[in-house]
Formats: C-alpha cells, structure tokens, sequence
C-alpha cells in the first residue's frame, strides 16, 4: 500500500474514534463551538485528502456532512437530536468506507445517496425524512443499506425520536417501524414545522466494519502506529544517552575486576543499551520524502518562472535520517533544487540544439552507506563551465592569475561554493546575488556533513552530500595528546598510521616549509595537534601516530600523542563560552567520568591554514613537484646477482613474485618449462642473460643448505596467460626512489650502474630482455 494512503488511513480513523465522543458532548451542550469546530476540521481533513487520494464516494459522503458542520460551527442551525443522528450515520458510513480502502485500496461501490440527501436536507433547514404528504411511490428504499434491517433497527443513545410532521395533515400515530424512504424531488423538499408527536429519523444508519481487522488477521493501519509528541523523544533520546555514559563507565570499571559473573551482567547491560540505543534512534528517523515532498512544485513553479521545461525523478525516497537533520537539510536542498533550475537546465531552444530532449530532468537521490546518508541532486544540464569560472573569480579578485595558473578545472568548479560568487549574467528573484551556495556548504559542514560536486561541460553538475544518520550518539575515535583526551568523529576519519622507529626522521618531509607525509606517492599535509591548541608533549614515545581525515575534498593527517579506542560517545553541547572556539564541535562525558572534548576537524583545518588560499597555492605547488618528481620516481626490485652481485629490475612490467621447487622443472623442447596456475610457464635463468664475466658461484653458494638449494626464485612477467619466468638467485629488497645513473653499461643485458643502499648495482635492460621473451610467451599462449 502507498504510503500517502496509510498516512490518511492512520489519521482518519484516529480522528474518527474521537468523534463519537465529541457528538455526545455537544449533544449535553450544544453551545461547545469549540467541539463543533474540532469536528469540522476533522471531516474537512478527511474530505480534502480522500478527493486528492481519488476517492469520490468518501469525497461525496464527507463533503455533505462538512457543509452541515459549517452552518452549525458558524450558528446558522441549531444542534439537533436529528442532526447529531444523520452525523453519525455519516461518521459510521466513513469507517465504513476507510475500512475498505485499507482492505481495496478503493471506497467500494456503496455511495450512499440516501445518507448525503438527508445531510443536504438537513442542511437546508428540514427535516431528515421526506415531508410525508408527498410520498414517494415506491415504499422500499432506493439504495440498500449496508447493513441487515435488524442491526439497523438497534437504537442508539443519540438516535432518539426526533419531532417531524406534516403541516396539513393531523398528528399521525406513531409509526411501528423507521423506513428509509427513497431520495425525494427538489420540489417535495419543504420546511416542515414541529409536531407536538414524534416521529423516528429515517436516516441510514450504518454499522462500521471493523477497521480494526486487517486482511488476514493483521493488525489494521490504525492499531499498528501511534503518534508521540517530539518533546517527549527528545525527553527519551537524552535519557539514552546518559544511559551510554553509564554503560561506558560500568564496562571500564568492570575491566578491572576479576568477577566473572559482574562481567557477564556489565556485557548483558551493555547489550540491552545498544538495542534500547538504537530502537530509541529508530523513532526519530524519517524518511527524507518528508522535504522531498514539495520539490515538484517547487520546480514547476521555478520552471514556468524561468520558461523552462523539468521533470522531477527521485530514487530512496524512504531513505531515513534523524528528525533534527530533516529540519537542518531543507533549506540547503530547496536552494541546490533552485540553482539546478536557474543554473543548470537550459532553455528548450537551447537544449534543442544540443541534441537533448526540451524537457529537462532533476534527479534526486538518497541511500545509506559506510553509516552515513548520501544525497545526490543531479540535473542534466549545461554544466559548469571552467574557463567561464576562472574568468568571473579574476573578474571579482577572488584569485590572483598565479594561483589561477595552478589550479585545475574541479578547483574552479569548487569555487562556487566561495562567498560572494555567481555566475548568473543578471540579478533576478531567484539568484544572482552571490550568497547561497557557501551557505549550503556552511550548514551542511555545521552538522557534520561534507558536499562536494561532479560537473561535465554539456551534460550536467551533481552535487553529493554525505551527512550522518545522527548528531545525538556517534562513534568517535578516542585519542591522548598532551595529557588531554579528545574525541575525533569517525565520520571524518579514513585510516590510521604508525610510523616506527627507524622511519621516523624520514617520514615528515617539509616543502616550502610546510610538512607532509608521503602516502603511496601522494603529499599528505601534516597537522601537530599539540602545536595547534598549545599542549605539551608529555610523551617520549619513538613512533609517530598520525590520524588521516577528511574535510570536505581535504584530506590531512593530524599527528598525536596516543591512539586510544573507538567508542560510541554522547554529544553535549558546549557553553556559550566556549562555542566561539573554531577547533571543538562539543564535548562527552568518559568512562571514569572525565570530559572529552571533540574535535572539530573543519576547524583544525582551518586554523592550520590547511584550507586557506595560501596553503591551496602551497599544495598545488607541491602537487606540481610531486608530478614531476613521480616522473623521475623509479620502483626497483633488488635480487642477488650471479657472482654475488646486486641486480635492480623495474618492477613496473612484473606481476608476481614466486618460489619453486627445483624438481617441478619439466621441458618442452630446449625450453625449460613448468606448470603455472593452470598455464605452461616458460623459464629463462638470469645468467643465460647476462654477459660473461669472471663468477664467484662457487664461493656464493657455499654452506647453502639443501633444503634452500631445492627452491628456486622467480619472477614472472606478463599478465594472463602470455607469462615469462626470470629465475634469480635471491630476491632482496623493493626500493623506491629517484636514482641517478653513475656509470655506463659493462655487459650485455645491463644499461648502467646505480649506488642503492650505499651499494653498486647493476640496472637490469628490461627492454632487450622482454624482447628476447617475446618468443616465449607466444610459446606460453599456444600452449
């Protein structure tokens, strides 16, 4: 079932079941107008959705009984015995019908003519039968009720005898039985005035099915959900979390005790509070449908505004977040939504002449990975364009052409998250002015989220945004430096790095003075927190613990004293004395009862001037150096050479590295083969390569063990089946470095000499020896 449908199934029928009530207190003081309007909001509601929701015969049925609530809320009739009995009815023929658009999804075919013609009559200011001195010719009612004559006939506390007569005909006798007459003309429908005997109200009185029993012995929608008030959640969600604080401190104390069975009951404990955790977490998560709701009007509008054509496409719209970031997303996204129509999507002329459709599309989408939310707003647009970037930031001495120089074509697309850039042509209602989109980033970063974009010249931007499930309990780092604990959010970490002992000199280079950590060949930009917020070491330790995070498309790694734990850790705000410091988002409470407090890493970044134009400048520098010097970068893989010499070979063209026993050797012809994952691999020896020299084999390879002479060493190239095995001596070492050719090639199959680790070594000619294998592996293919 839509989930549209369950929600107004829900607050009908919880509206309803409150209805009957409220009837009977108005009928003990008709005056309540406050009552009467309560009702009429009631009905109102139920008649305005069910028509959205396409359901006629409920629209018809509420629609009639609303007009007879408006007159009586606004005092144009007086409530009546008669009138709180047609009502009634109407509220059980509602019940009725919900009830079977919970079981159909459909009203039913029942639409109760009769029940809407007393209404309207009522309405009107008669009676809720037909004047009897224009009968109807047929006696039996025109539309069958929904329910037996017998269970009709059962009175009800508010179906009293209602006084309705004729004026020109004497008081008749009581009738013995209430017939539902059929609907008269307009011309029979005439005021009757008060006769001093009773007569029944006809009207159709139905009994309800049971809303309360789904298909299948199910629950119904209205008994499966309840409503409670977000103060009380919030109420509960801070109760939970002063619950994980005592987890955390009973676990920690608990550690040092040798007492299995209080173990055993601080685990159980920790258990329940994590489902209690998460349950409680559960009721504050919504959907993001909630703000995704209005987006299509909000794009027709802005569409027609601007003379454009879009269609809206979303995909997870039941993707769940906390309330409080529900609130906190709406704003950024209407303004994302806003700048995809103004910006993005171009005129249908113009899209025309690009080959795309006239009609534009937005797509937005949303899903849950690595314990985050990610949201995508996507237009098929005309892209960002570079050049028209960078010439609109020279234009406003946003940069200087220097920098301009260094930057990338992403690094003017991310420009336009900068205060007080636009690239609209004029100011309009919509955009133009400059502010927006570096407050999008701003209250995005606030709450722990990052935003980023992809754009392609002629095909569209997308914007991606990663924010946590929740800003209550987060699993954070746990971290020492200084003496202080701090607390790192797990949703700006990327990975951990010890550097040992004999590294440690080496690790941190420094490039114009700012210091950075080589990680698999790209700078990463280093950051001493004890530098940052004025600590003291108070650590001799040898190794070097930096903690790589991100902010944004930044990535740094901040060096501190002591890796902790991880641990789920409550939030608290921090007070207003403190709030204005840049480097802490909040503080927690620990295990043995001492604050922590939490890092803000936007901040860390900032202050170190990590994220500022003059390190952006320093990085694009040193990223140039880098390139170039990755250029000159080699990856050596040293091996023992015959006569105990040292041999490099680029390891770029080898795939694996292997070791044999010397007895699984076969031949195919003069070629030395051996069986290889399936495959035949052809082996050359290293000293059938090299030129002759004078060899100390002999003297190598004395006191070799026999176990050890039985292995054999090989290095394979090529990829799939087109392999080649090189068989050294020993392999040594991998080096990386930037080498420099001392001398000139000896021997055959060498092309230089190198110093490596204070060693010569022979530069192995990958070239001439691949060459030479070509044979091989067409050989190895074949076979």
């Amino acid at each position: 079932m839509d989930e549209i449908i369950k929600e107004f199934l829900t607050e009908s029928l919880e509206g309803l079941d409150q209805l009957d009530n409220k009837f009977v207190m108005l009928e003990q003081n008709p005056e309540d107008r406050d009552t009467l309007a309560s009702i009429f909001r009631t009905i109102h509601t139920v008649k305005g959705t069910c028509g959205f929701l396409g359901f006629g015969h409920l629209e018809k049925v509420a629609h009639a009984g609303e007009n007879l609530l408006s007159l009586l809320r606004d005092g144009k009739l007086n409530f009546t015995q008669e009138i709180a009995s047609a009502l009634l009815s109407m509220v059980d023929a509602i019940r009725t019908m919900l009830g079977e658009v919970e079981r159909t999804e459909a009203d039913g075919e029942e639409s109760y003519p009769g029940l809407i013609e007393t209404l309207n009559r009522l309405k009107d200011g008669g009676s809720a039968a037909p004047p009897p001195a224009a009968p109807s010719p047929l006696l039996g009612p025109a539309n069958p009720p929904a329910v037996a004559p017998a269970a009709a006939s059962v009175p009800s506390p508010l179906l009293a005898p209602a006084t309705t007569a004729a004026a020109s005909s004497p008081p008749p006798s009581p009738a013995p039985k209430p017939t539902v007459l059929p609907a008269p003309t307009a011309a029979e429908v005439t005021p009757a005035p008060v006769a001093p005997e009773p007569h029944p109200v006809p009207v159709e009185r139905t009994t309800a099915a049971p809303a309360s029993t789904a298909p299948s012995g199910a629950p119904s929608i209205a008994d499966s959900s309840i409503r409670v008030d977000v103060p009380l959640l919030d109420k509960l969600m801070n109760l939970v979390g002063e619950l994980v604080l005592a987890r955390n401190q009973i676990l920690e104390y608990t550690v040092l005790q040798e007492n299995a069975p209080l173990l055993a009951a601080s685990q159980r404990l920790s258990m329940i509070t994590s489902e209690l955790q998460e349950g409680i977490m559960r009721t504050r998560m919504q959907p993001i449908s909630n703000i995704w709701a209005k987006f299509p009007r909000v794009v027709r509008d802005l569409a027609l505004g601007c003379s454009k054509q879009v269609r809206v496409e979303m995909e997870g719209k039941e993707t769940e977040l906390d309330k409080s970031l529900i609130e906190a997303m709406k704003d950024p996204l209407t303004h994302l939504v806003r700048n995809a129509i103004d910006h993005g999507v171009e005129m249908p002329a113009a899209r025309r002449a690009a080959g795309k459709p006239e009609e534009g599309c937005l797509l937005m989408r949303a899903y849950h990975e690595g314990g985050q939310v990610h949201i995508e707003i996507s237009d098929d647009g005309a892209g960002l364009n570079p050049v028209k970037l960078r010439s609109k930031a020279l234009e406003k001495g946003l940069i200087t052409a220097d920098r301009a120089a260094a930057m990338s074509e992403q690094d003017f697309r991310r420009m336009i998250f900068l205060a007080g850039f636009s690239t609209a042509e004029k100011i309009t209602n919509i955009s133009g002015r400059g502010v927006g989109m570096d407050v999008v980033k701003t209250n995005i970063e606030r709450i722990g989220g990052v935003i980023d974009l992809e754009s392609e010249l002629g095909r569209g931007t997308t914007f991606k945004i990663r924010i946590p499930l929740t800003l209550a309990i987060v699993p954070a780092l746990i971290i020492t430096s200084g003496g202080e604990r701090f607390a790192i959010p797990q949703v700006n970490l990327l990975e951990l790095i010890r550097v040992n002992e004999e590294q440690r000199n080496t690790a941190i280079e420094y490039v114009h003075s700012n210091p950075v950590y080589r990680l698999r060949g790209k700078l990463l930009p280093i950051v001493h927190l004890n530098r940052e917020l004025k600590l003291t070491t108070t650590t001799t330790a040898s190794v070097i613990n930096i903690v790589v995070l991100q902010t944004g498309q930044h990535h740094f790694g901040l060096v501190v004293d002591q890796i902790n734990d991880t641990q789920e850790i409550v939030v608290k705000p921090l007070d207003k004395v403190l709030q204005d410091i840049p480097v802490f988002a909040g503080a927690t409470i620990m295990g043995d009862g001492r604050v922590a407090l939490i890092l803000d890493v936007l901040g860390i970044a900032q202050q170190a001037r990590i994220l500022s134009d003059s390190h952006d400048h320093n990085l694009a520098a040193q990223l140039r150096e880098a390139r170039e010097r990755d250029a000159e970068r080699q990856t050596l893989l040293l091996v023992r050479a015959p006569g105990d010499g040292r041999l490099a070979i680029p390891l770029a063209p080898v795939s694996r590295l292997e070791e044999f026993e010397t007895d699984q050797i076969e031949n195919a012809g003069d070629v030395d083969v051996i069986q290889y994952r399936g495959h035949i691999l052809p082996l050359i020896r290293l000293k059938d390569i090299l030129g002759e020299r004078r060899s100390f084999d002999r003297l190598a390879h004395a006191g070799t063990s026999t176990a050890a002479a039985n292995l054999m060493q090989v290095i394979v190239f090529g990829d799939g089946v087109r392999r080649v095995g090189l068989v050294v001596d020993e392999i040594l070492d991998i080096v990386q470095d930037v080498f420099e050719i001392k001398g000139r090639s000896t021997r055959t199959g060498i092309t230089g000499t190198l110093v490596i680790q204070n060693r010569v070594t022979e530069l192995f000619d990958i070239q001439s020896f691949l060459q030479r294998a070509a044979p091989l592996l067409a050989l190895a293919e074949e076979a």
